[in-house]
């Protein structure tokens, strides 16, 4: 009896855990979402798929919620150079962002760092060793967790980076999705899932 009550306790735990997850992508549409700027954000055989446009500029994808703190997951697979990022705290006017990016980039380009767009640049970079953690053309999740003023990040199970930063423990914003300028990029993603902490 002890150990049918501690499966039911365990399942119930699990289940309240997974409840609080909120997916932001339904697979179907951009519902939920602001496209900012003309390049492509369209939805193909479920997948949330970013393109370049023919103005080959920087393009977002912005939550309509803003999220402080939160566990963000999700999946991404880069085809061409696949230069793109996950931005969080961030607001936009046009296609000019603030807030701080953690980095979807092509081998070699620093998958899981974070950048301070029209602000101070790199604010941290990941081990150039952890670098083989990206798997280029395929299926890749990562994991960023934001609380306060600390940002740490994983991909595919290897923890990238960990920052205490000021300034971003005072920012305020919305989950963003970019695309690169310069054309020829494209990325697909999928699972798409925020739990507020």
């Amino acid at each position: 009896m002890k150990h049918l009550s501690f499966s039911l306790l365990f399942l119930f735990i699990t289940l309240s855990l997974q409840a609080q997850k909120t997916s932001l992508f339904n697979g179907e549409n951009l519902e939920g979402w602001n496209i900012h700027g003309t390049e492509l954000w369209y939805v193909e055989k479920g997948l949330l798929v970013c393109e370049s446009g023919p103005d080959e500029k920087y393009g977002y994808l912005s939550t309509e919620k803003f999220y402080d703190n939160f566990v963000l997951t999700l999946e991404f697979k880069q085809e061409a150079n696949g230069n793109s990022g996950v931005f969080f705290r961030s607001t936009l006017e046009g296609t000019k962002i603030s807030g701080w990016q953690v980095e979807v980039a092509p081998p070699g380009h620093h998958s899981g760092g974070i950048y301070e767009s029209y602000g101070r640049g790199w604010l941290i970079q990941p081990d150039p060793k952890k670098d083989k953690s990206l798997k280029m053309g395929e299926w890749n999740r990562m994991k960023i967790k934001v609380v306060g003023d600390k940002v740490t990040t994983w991909l595919n199970g290897t923890k990238m980076i960990e920052l205490e930063d000021e300034k971003i423990g005072k920012g305020k914003g919305a989950i963003a999705l970019q695309i690169h300028d310069g054309g020829g990029i494209k990325v697909n993603w999928r699972n798409l899932q925020v739990k507020p902490l």
